[in-house]
């Protein structure tokens, strides 16, 4: 990466050089192309971090843990990651007629899922899990912090995504090598609020960012596969928003549950 970033300065400077021989006279344009120049090469050597929140409306710790994560997908705090965040309700918090209205079992199982990858006894709310490889108490902001910056030494596949219609093209290609691993695809909405009516939270209202409101599986990644094209079809529910729409899409190693590339796009 380093070596990357000085290339980068070299290609600014150069063509400081040459705009100078150009255009000495016009100095404006020349701080533009440099700051320009510059953005470029910061934002080609950020790597895209998947961060997952499970969470309920149930808990009365989570609440923390929900905005950290909402702070971590507007602020994009670290200059070296492109954070991309999930928030996955459990369904194991709703009783007594109670229900979080964006829980769901699968949810709960892919969960118990990273239990048995990480070895820990029990699952828990509020749980981040960073990259499917490490995992703390969702409002740990120093535990994210360690997570995310060790998560971008992790070379990953490319995933290019493209909207046509209603349909999304995905290209994914130089995966690192790997075992058998699964394409998922999550849609997500942002700005989401509740007044909850139970369990500890009851009384309070919520405000919620990247709420999975579905998740599938779109094909399998064999160890000898480095590429992959996949078209599906996008449909949404009536009452999602557009307008708040995000397309994750994601490949996770099966049985480590390792996430080997991620990357999102806008519905709208």
């Amino acid at each position: 990466m380093k070596l990357f970033i000085i290339f980068g300065l070299l290609t600014i400077f150069s063509g400081v050089f040459a705009y100078f021989q150009n255009d000495s006279n016009s100095a404006g344009n020349l701080e533009n192309k440099i700051n320009e120049s510059a953005a470029n090469v910061v934002a080609a050597v950020k790597q895209p971090v998947l961060v997952e929140l499970y969470t309920s409306e149930g808990c009365f710790s989570c609440p923390p843990a929900d905005k950290l994560l909402s702070f971590l997908n507007k602020e994009q705090p670290f200059a070296q990651a492109d954070v991309i965040t999930l928030e996955l309700h459990v369904d194991y918090w709703d009783s007594h007629g109670w229900k979080d209205e964006f829980s769901s079992a699968i949810f709960s199982r892919r969960q118990d899922l990273y239990a048995r990858a990480l070895r820990i006894n029990s699952t828990y709310t509020p749980q981040m899990v960073v990259d499917g490889r490490a995992e703390f108490i969702g409002s740990n902001l120093s535990k994210a912090q360690k997570a995310i910056l060790d998560a971008v030494k992790t070379p990953k596949a490319k995933i290019e995504l493209e909207r046509q219609k209603d349909s999304l093209k995905i290209n994914i290609s130089d995966m690192p090598e790997h075992q058998n691993a699964t394409v998922f695809l999550a849609i997500a909405e942002d700005n989401l609020a509740s007044n909850v009516r139970g369990d500890e939270n009851s009384g309070k209202k919520l405000e919620h960012t990247s709420v999975v409101r579905e998740l599938k599986s779109l094909g399998i990644l064999t160890p000898a596969q480095k590429n992959l094209e996949i078209e599906i079809i996008l449909q949404t529910q009536p009452n999602w928003k557009t307008e708040n729409l995000k397309l994750v899409v994601f490949v996770q190693e099966n049985a480590s549950r390792k996430i080997f590339g991620v990357s999102r796009i806008n519905l709208l």
